[in-house]
């Protein structure tokens, strides 16, 4: 595979990192500070590029990838869906749901594989999951909660972007936080309603929120909690609890480090639950994470365009996370529950 890069600042290097890994082939990339850009095209020897429509259009690319920020996503989704050309958007998809529709419906006319960065549905605990919940292992669920409970340091929210409404779309569940939304709704299920509230700038300088807590009823009838911050130092290893009438299951960072089911171990041998204890979590340092997640999405986004598939993290996906994210952003201004629309 053969990929062109937008956006060079970190997580663009984990991309170009995994990218190494699994034999792509990043040839050409492109940022808006040209200094920025040439020291990546340098470290990881691609072709400096002078705009996103250049960069788009660059001949022989089986995909593009978009690390810029969220309010840029739609410019090079337009230019791709133009010339039938792949793209993989960073989350999340957008800062509103009407260009995240509007990218989704571009992406579906042209009839191009559209994807969304959501890494942690690959990581082995998920997969384990969505296989047991699938077959019944942890009974009817009743509660799935997630709590992000990290911290970044005033060096990281130097930037003014960084925080801010029109770029960034909001602080500490839209950026951070959003990865264990999506993972919620794959493992369970649509949300149809939600309540919060939020502190802004309760220790950071941003305007959106760095502590914000919801609760949440699933299209299901099971009740879930989220918890999400960037203020709690030194930072904590983020959480997912799944409880079923069968038992009850916790993920830690990426890894299944609590399984307690009644008598599973004696039904469910063939396929046995992989508890673990190490954990990998960016709850201090955003780059504390592992490159194998990244590798199996974009093998898997690859397999999706060679195959002509929906991608396991698609467009709709990304949308449907984005949408939980701003009822609970609407829930927090208005005072009231937020009732989701496409539910």
């Amino acid at each position: 595979m053969k990929v062109g890069l937008i956006g060079t600042g970190a997580i663009a290097n984990m991309h170009a990192r995994a990218y190494h890994n699994i034999g792509f082939e990043l040839v050409a990339c492109y940022n808006k500070t040209e200094a920025r850009g040439r020291d990546f095209a340098q470290k990881w020897s691609a072709e400096l590029v002078r705009s996103v429509d250049e960069l788009c259009h660059y001949p022989g690319l089986d995909y593009v990838d978009v690390c810029s920020f969220p309010d840029s996503h739609l410019e090079p989704v337009k230019i791709c869906a133009e010339i039938k050309r792949a793209i993989m958007l960073q989350k999340p998809i957008a800062t509103n749901l009407a260009e995240a529709r509007k990218m989704v419906d571009l992406g579906r006319a042209a009839g191009i594989t559209l994807g969304v960065m959501s890494q942690h549905r690959f990581d082995d605990s998920t997969i384990f999951l969505k296989r047991a919940i699938a077959a019944g292992r942890l009974g009817k669920i009743l509660e799935a909660d997630a709590y992000v409970k990290w911290f970044r340091s005033d060096e990281y929210y130097s930037r003014p972007i960084k925080g801010s409404w029109k770029t960034e779309g909001g602080g500490a569940l839209i950026n951070q936080a959003i990865h264990q939304v999506d993972v919620l709704l794959h493992l369970i299920g649509p949300v149809s309603e939600v309540n919060g509230m939020w502190q802004l700038g309760a220790r950071h300088k941003i305007e959106s929120e760095d502590v914000v807590s919801a609760q949440f009823r699933y299209q299901s009838g099971a009740m879930g909690v989220i918890q999400a911050a960037t203020a709690f130092w030194p930072g904590y290893t983020e959480r997912i609890e799944i409880h079923g009438t069968r038992g009850s299951a916790i993920i830690s960072g990426d890894k299944l480090t609590s399984w307690d089911i009644v008598d599973d171990e004696k039904a469910n041998i063939a396929d046995p639950a992989p508890v673990a204890q190490a954990v990998a979590s960016g709850s201090s340092d955003p780059m504390a994470i592992s490159v194998t997640t990244f590798e199996r999405q974009f093998t898997d986004f690859a397999e999706a365009i060679r195959t002509k598939r929906e991608p396991l993290s698609n467009g709709e996906d990304g949308y449907r996370a984005l949408e939980f994210v701003l009822g609970v952003y609407q829930s927090c201004r208005e005072g009231h529950r937020v009732t989701l629309a496409r539910v």
